[in-house]
C-alpha cells in the first residue's frame, strides 16, 4: 500500500486534493479545525487526525491547503506544528500566498531539516477534483522529482516554474487574468440583459465568438442561474487581489484594472456575499445602475 499522505486544511481545495489522492490509491490523513470537515473526510474514505502533530507523526509528505501565508506559517512553525516532528518531512504548500513569505518559509523549513515545495494550482476546486487544474511548482527540482507520484496524483498537469515563491508569483499573475475575465463576462452578461437580449442565448453566441474564454464554460451558467455554490469564494478572490496589488506595488507597477476588480469584490463583501462563489461578481455589476 502507498504511504499515507497528510493534508492540513479540508475546505473546498483540501477536499478536492483529498479526493484526488484517494482515487490514486493514497491513504489520506487529514486535519482541519472544523470537526464537520474532518467527518466529511472520513465519509469519503480518509482518516481524520486530531491535530497537526498527529498528521506529522503518521505521514512523511504533507500538503497544506489553508487560506493565507500566516496560516501556512502557523501550520508549519506554530505550537504543535509540522516542524515539531523530529524527522524529515516533505511539505507542499498549495495555498495562494505572498511569494516573499513562501520563499522565507522554504528557507526556514530547509534549515529545520525538511523539504518544501511551493505548489499552488490554477483552477477551481471543481476543476482540480476532475484533474483539470495546472500545478505551478516552485522549489528544488530534485524534491519535485522525488514527489512525482504525489504531484501527478493531485495535478496530472503540472509545470516547474522556478524557485520557491515563483509558483506563487505565476499563480497571482494567472489569477489576475482569471479575475478580470470573470468580471468582463459578468459585465457583458449584465449589459446584454439590460439592452434586451436573452442572456442564455447571448452566452451561447459568445461561446462561438472571438470573445470566447474558458470562463464562459466554468462560470457563465452559474452567473445566469444565480448558482453561487462556491468553487472559489469571493473572500478568497479578494485576498488574492490584495496580494496581486501588494506584489505590483513592490515592483513599481500600477494595475488599474486590478484596482477596479478589488472595488467590485469589496462591493460583494459589503453585501454579505464573501462566502459565495466568485461568479457572484455579476450581482455587484447589476447593482451599479445609473
Amino acid at each position: 500500500m502507498p504511504q499515507a499522505i497528510g493534508l492540513i486544511g479540508l475546505g473546498l481545495m483540501g477536499s478536492a486534493l483529498a479526493q484526488r489522492l484517494l482515487n490514486a490509491g493514497f491513504p489520506v490523513v487529514g486535519f482541519d479545525l472544523d470537526p464537520a470537515k474532518r467527518r466529511a473526510l472520513e465519509e469519503i474514505g480518509g482518516m481524520p487526525a486530531p491535530s497537526i502533530g498527529a498528521v506529522a507523526e503518521r505521514c512523511d509528505t504533507v500538503l497544506i491547503a489553508v487560506l493565507t501565508g500566516e496560516q501556512v506559517a502557523e501550520v508549519i512553525e506554530g505550537e504543535g506544528g509540522l516542524l515539531t516532528a523530529d524527522r524529515h518531512l516533505t511539505i507542499f504548500c498549495t495555498a495562494t500566498c505572498d511569494p516573499s513569505t513562501i520563499a522565507a518559509i522554504e528557507d526556514r523549513v530547509r534549515d529545520g531539516g525538511s523539504s518544501f515545495l511551493d505548489a499552488p494550482v490554477s483552477g477551481s476546486s471543481g476543476q482540480v477534483a476532475k484533474g483539470e487544474g495546472l500545478g505551478l511548482i516552485g522549489g528544488d527540482p530534485a524534491v519535485a522529482e522525488q514527489c512525482r507520484e504525489v504531484l501527478t496524483a493531485i495535478y496530472p498537469r503540472h509545470v516547474h516554474v522556478g524557485a520557491a515563491g515563483d509558483g506563487s508569483r505565476a499563480k497571482l499573475a494567472i489569477n489576475l487574468a482569471l479575475g478580470l475575465n470573470r468580471l468582463a463576462l459578468a459585465e457583458s452578461l449584465a449589459f446584454a440583459e439590460r439592452i434586451g437580449l436573452d442572456p442564455s442565448r447571448f452566452l451561447s453566441i459568445a461561446r462561438e465568438s472571438a470573445a470566447y474564454s474558458q470562463i464562459m464554460d466554468v462560470k457563465g451558467q452559474k452567473m445566469l442561474e444565480g448558482d453561487f455554490t462556491p468553487q472559489g469564494k469571493i473572500v478568497q478572490s479578494r485576498k488574492d487581489v490584495h496580494l496581486i496589488l501588494q506584489e505590483a506595488n513592490r515592483a513599481g507597477q500600477r494595475l488599474p484594472l486590478a484596482e477596479v476588480l478589488l472595488g467590485v469584490l469589496e462591493g460583494c463583501m459589503s453585501n454579505g456575499e464573501g462566502d459565495w462563489d466568485n461568479s457572484a461578481v455579476i450581482r455587484e455589476v447589476r447593482r451599479r445602475r445609473t
